[in-house]
């Protein structure tokens, strides 16, 4: 696996995110709004690739921009695209060519779901369950969804790091008083 690909998301305020892809030649960073269940829309969306459709779709809530990430799927290849539209209530039913392409590259399916995986498994591990629900209001944390791209990651992927991807992750929640529970954790495979 190269380190050509890099993921991360950081809560970066109660309901916003800063989203980041870079690759080799270009990045793209967005302040994305908790209007969405954004992180899921990601995980699911990713996930997405490993079944029987090609293409996946989600967007951002920039408030007001809408970014729109297309998936397509070519064999263990994955064309990312990253459309922007100016106003995601008119928007969000224009077909992908109507908004501005702002950051395209083709990545290995596995490195993109490793890169995705690791970035969700970071934000539970710094911020908790509660924590992340605290900061992004809206939406609970996409347990369920980090599992399910984690599963599939695992069962069709080669993955270099295998070891790092199944084995458990810690997940501390944060009480009331900020202070985190020990021995929580983030199983691998369900």
């Amino acid at each position: 696996m190269t380190n050509d690909l890099q993921f991360s998301w950081e809560l970066s305020g109660s309901g916003w995110a800063t989203c980041l892809i870079k690759d080799g030649s270009s990045e793209r960073k967005d302040i994305v709004s908790y209007c969405t269940d954004a992180l899921a829309d990601l995980l699911h969306g990713v996930a997405g690739l490993y079944g029987p459709m090609p293409v996946q779709r989600f967007s951002f809530d920039l408030e007001p921009a809408e970014v729109r990430w297309v998936l397509r799927g070519r064999g263990s290849e994955v064309d990312v695209a990253i459309y922007r539209f100016p106003d995601m209530f008119t928007s969000f039913d224009a077909p992908d060519q109507k908004g501005t392409l702002v950051w395209a590259s083709t990545q290995p399916r596995s490195l993109l779901g490793h890169v995705v995986m690791e970035a969700a498994q970071s934000v539970v591990q710094v911020h908790g369950e509660d924590g992340y629900r605290a900061k992004w209001v809206q939406h609970s944390f996409p347990i369920a969804a980090l599992q399910d791209l984690r599963r599939l990651h695992l069962q069709h992927d080669r993955c270099e790091l295998q070891e790092q991807c199944s084995r458990p992750v810690d997940r501390p929640r944060v009480g009331h008083e900020g202070r985190t529970f020990p021995g929580d954790r983030l199983t691998g495979i369900e």
